[in-house]
């Protein structure tokens, strides 16, 4: 009993010392893609299985081939917002406004470059009669008739490692297809590769497909700064479980089924759902040694050395 308990304790241990460093790694900029692919599921997907320590190398379209009768597929449908702004001050120096959180009515928190823009400041846009008033050191007010109105100055916001001006077909591409809840400053990435033949072809399988909402937020783009990762604190995310897809999650478990999550977003909603939380805000931060309660696949993209993600 002795040697359990040191063992366990220097496990908790060594997940608590876990450094940033361990988490870095050489990622040449040439090997990052700046577009997409023309087909969504046309990528190249490494399936890690763990248990047979086994690797392989496919096509994304084949991941069908991993699911099973009843398994499930659990996907984020948030939507990303067009939520960069670019105005200008009356003095004519450039502004960008990235609209984080709507706070209500036309004000929203937002970041704002550059960082010295004044108190009452007025921002104004090309070709419309809309402008923006700085309300605070991260808040913006609009005069507009509408969110919509606002929302129509906007591009969509790309990832910081895509090098390249967003441009019109991001609206399309930089959406998943099953997008519906408005609220994301960023997309669900995984999701992006999934098509609707897709979907068909794992229904036909007799998997299970649910949706869950969890809004993508600023915390997305935040450094971590903690040189231990344990000490790092996540950002607030809003998250909700329909009924629907909680029936879905009960009956792969009543049938000893397996629980897919698309994306690290669908992963920490449903790793929040198993602590009993339905929806709300959620800071649940996973790192090495954490205890899956619900999920038992990952699908995910490859991410930047030093991330939460």
């Amino acid at each position: 009993m002795a040697a359990i308990i040191k063992k366990y304790f220097s496990i908790i241990t060594r997940m608590q010392m876990l450094k940033l460093s361990d988490f870095d790694y050489h990622l040449p900029r040439e090997l990052i893609a700046q577009y997409p692919s023309v087909e969504r599921d046309a990528s190249r997907l490494m399936v890690v299985d763990r248990r047979k320590n086994k690797i392989e190398h496919r096509v994304f379209s084949d991941i069908k081939d991993y699911f099973s009768h009843q398994d499930l597929l659990v996907l984020n449908n948030t939507k990303v917002l067009p939520s960069r702004l670019f105005g200008k001050r009356i003095t004519g120096g450039k502004v960008e406004i990235f609209l984080v959180r709507h706070i209500g009515g036309l004000v929203f928190e937002a970041m704002l470059k550059p960082g010295r823009l004044k108190f009452n400041e007025k921002i104004v846009f090309d070709n419309t009669d809309i402008y923006a008033v700085i309300t605070g050191r991260n808040e913006a007010r609009f005069q507009a008739e509408s969110l919509e109105d606002v929302y129509k100055l906007g591009v969509m916001p790309l990832p910081p490692y895509i090098k390249r001006k967003s441009e019109e077909s991001d609206t399309i591409r930089y959406q998943t297809v099953y997008a519906k809840n408005e609220g994301a400053i960023a997309a669900p990435t995984a999701g992006l590769h999934f098509t609707h033949k897709l979907f068909e072809q794992l229904r036909d399988i007799g998997a299970d497909i649910g949706y869950l909402t969890l809004h993508v937020g600023l915390g997305t783009f935040k450094p971590v700064k903690s040189d231990v990762i344990a000490e790092h604190k996540m950002d607030a995310e809003y998250f909700q479980v329909p009924q629907e897809t909680s029936e879905l999650i009960e009956k792969a478990h009543a049938h000893n089924k397996r629980v897919f999550a698309v994306g690290t977003t669908s992963l920490r909603a449903l790793e929040s759902y198993a602590l009993g939380q339905r929806e709300g805000d959620t800071r649940l931060f996973v790192y090495p040694g954490y205890k899956f309660k619900e999920v038992d696949a990952l699908v995910t993209n490859f991410h930047l050395p030093k991330t939460t993600l």
